[in-house]
């Protein structure tokens, strides 16, 4: 790959689920060790752009591209080969409720390499300590756990792949304050000592600032004038702080002051 050529990418990319259009011409690119979030408010789809992104839903149309790549245009065997190289932290962190922590993160590579079981044994403990999770937590049930070492624990089973892109869906969600500046810092570090190319779906103004580079904002199509494009935003975090958008200030301060009702419901 050449420097600077997209890691991902959506082009004209549009999504429509049953009857209703959920995304419109929504064209996209990262590049690698970019730290990018996507917000908007409930329903405009953060979410849904991100598995569009990663190849977990296909597009209505328009295309979706890794590393150049068509997603469906690729062989089952290429397919895992490029799902390997992408750690993927789920809101609520998704572990499995029959096994601990430490076999929670050591699932993938159980099933994806030849590794010894000590070798095993060995990297899930660099990467729970990576995530600072202490070891008294380590054959604990998620049952067990708080919130915040769920999501630690995701965040070590995404890692244990060594992934190149690395995505976040609502890592901060139901979390008090503290815990959201623990999460916050651990993707920033994560991000900066791995080197990985990093995607934040959030609507934490808080998880913005401190995670991510540049920032996408979206809108849903319900509050939109016919032809304006659902990507209101797309630019560093610097300028989205300094942006005079209302709809982006709105969004930013989290005041409704000067906006439409109609837009007022959608935030």
């Amino acid at each position: 790959m050449q420097q600077g050529t997209p890691i991902l990418e959506l082009q004209d990319v549009s999504l429509k689920l049953g009857q209703h259009w959920q995304l419109k011409n929504i064209s996209l690119q990262i590049r690698a060790g970019e730290s990018l979030a996507i917000l908007g408010g409930s329903g405009c789809g953060k979410t849904l752009t991100l598995k569009l992104l990663v190849g977990l839903i296909e597009p209505t149309l328009g295309q979706s591209r890794i590393y150049g790549r068509n997603w469906q245009e690729l062989s089952e065997k290429e397919l895992r080969q490029y799902r390997k190289r992408i750690g993927f932290l789920f809101q609520g962190a998704a572990l499995f409720d029959s096994l601990t922590a430490r076999e929670n993160v050591a699932y993938p590579l159980v099933s994806n390499t030849s590794l010894s079981q000590t070798e095993v044994q060995d990297r899930v403990a660099k990467l729970l300590e990576e995530v600072n999770l202490p070891p008294s937590n380590w054959d604990k049930l998620p049952a067990e756990l708080s919130g915040g070492q769920r999501k630690r624990v995701g965040l070590a089973r995404a890692l244990a792949l060594e992934p190149d892109i690395l995505c976040y869906d609502e890592p901060t969600t139901g979390l008090d304050p503290i815990t959201i500046a623990i999460i916050n810092e651990l993707i920033k570090r994560t991000s900066e000592q791995r080197r990985v190319t990093t995607i934040i779906v959030t609507h934490e103004m808080k998880t913005v600032f401190e995670t991510a580079q540049r920032a996408l904002m979206l809108q849903p199509l319900m509050g939109l004038s016919e032809g304006e494009s659902q990507i209101v935003f797309n630019g560093s975090v610097k300028e989205l702080n300094q942006s005079q958008d209302e709809r982006i200030r709105s969004f930013v301060t989290g005041s409704i002051l000067n906006l439409p009702l109609s837009v007022q419901g959608e935030t």
